[in-house]
């Protein structure tokens, strides 16, 4: 694992948004964590509370959650350069409800809610910075949901191919298909219509 290379792919993702210096740098990569995980295997699990924020540095995650039939909802898909994490477990301290699982082997950033917590003190950029990560999570979640309501399937299915081109290439069909709210079956007739449809 090239460490150096990941850990200036999170300051350059930082950078984006905020500006950092020398030394802020250096009290931030003071207190990040790497973190390796095999495909299949399960970062936060129902019951545990979340007490990171997590980058993923390397390969592909899900959020999802099992109903009362142990039918499998996925909440969020993350690629490399996209946080992923539990928020209401680790804004609240309460216990996640959720599964979060490696799609891929997959090597993630963490940052613990202490260290945290520390360095919005010591780097008021990096406060700047998760609450515009925070704020826009939020209007994300707020913009599917009303989706989910109020746009067909199929138009959903584009959207998330063409804003997201490898997701199908990476993601098993059925999390497409759980993430889209369809069933497996359907998602494979929504591919052959898009097909026809460019073709």
């Amino acid at each position: 694992m090239d460490t150096d290379r990941i850990i200036s792919q999170l300051v350059a993702h930082f950078r984006e948004v905020v500006p950092l210096d020398g030394s802020e740098v250096e009290l931030i990569t003071s207190k990040l964590e790497l973190k390796k995980i095999k495909r299949k295997e399960y970062l936060l699990q129902p019951g545990q509370v979340s007490w990171h924020m997590r980058y993923i540095a390397q390969g592909s995650m899900r959020v999802y959650y099992l109903d009362e039939k142990s039918q499998e909802h996925t909440l969020q898909l993350g690629l490399e350069n996209w946080w992923i994490n539990d928020l209401y477990s680790y804004l609240s301290g309460k216990p996640s409800r959720m599964f979060i699982q490696a799609n891929e082997q997959t090597t993630l950033i963490q940052i613990s809610k202490n260290n945290l917590e520390t360095l919005y003190k010591e780097v008021p950029a990096l406060s700047d910075f998760f609450r515009l990560k925070i704020q826009s999570a939020y209007v994300a979640l707020q913009e599917r949901t009303i989706e989910h309501l109020s746009v067909d399937a199929y138009s959903r299915y584009r959207a998330l191919i063409s804003d997201h081109r490898t997701m199908e290439q990476r993601f098993p069909q059925y999390v497409l298909a759980s993430y889209l709210g369809i069933t497996p079956e359907f998602l494979s007739f929504l591919r052959k219509k898009h097909v026809t449809d460019i073709s």
